[in-house]
């Protein structure tokens, strides 16, 4: 089984499984076209079905979903940007936050005001 994504206006509208067999005779006559994309691709990074990195192809940066942005020239699905001053990582095609997740085992929320992490305090 394949995904697809029905992209238009650069924009993902909707992703299929479909056999890759029977795709080609697959009739949607709406606008837009069918671009595939690897449920396994993540980051520019191939992954197995345990989440492990493997040897495999990635296809498209990163699996397609619903609101992603395709980007032609890149041929890379690209998620929305979570907030305005988080940058796009060109290696990726993924988000980065403009100062790094803290590495002490905390829970922390992006705060977008103060552009940093501020850890999650009490139950939620």
């Amino acid at each position: 089984m394949s995904h697809y994504a029905k992209v238009f206006n650069n924009i993902v509208e909707q992703v299929i499984v479909a056999e890759t067999d029977y795709f080609d005779t697959f009739v949607d006559s709406s606008p837009g076209e069918w671009i595939q994309t690897s449920y396994n691709t993540r980051g520019g990074k191939h992954y197995s079905q345990d989440g492990i990195e493997d040897l495999g192809t990635p296809l498209r940066k990163n699996y397609a979903g619903i609101g992603y942005t395709y980007d032609k020239t890149r041929d890379a699905f690209i998620p929305p940007q979570p907030f305005n001053s988080w940058i796009l990582n060109e290696d990726t095609c993924q988000w980065d936050s403009p100062v790094p997740y803290p590495t002490d085992d905390k829970r922390y929320n992006w705060d977008e005001t103060t552009t940093n992490w501020v850890e999650v305090t009490g139950e939620t």
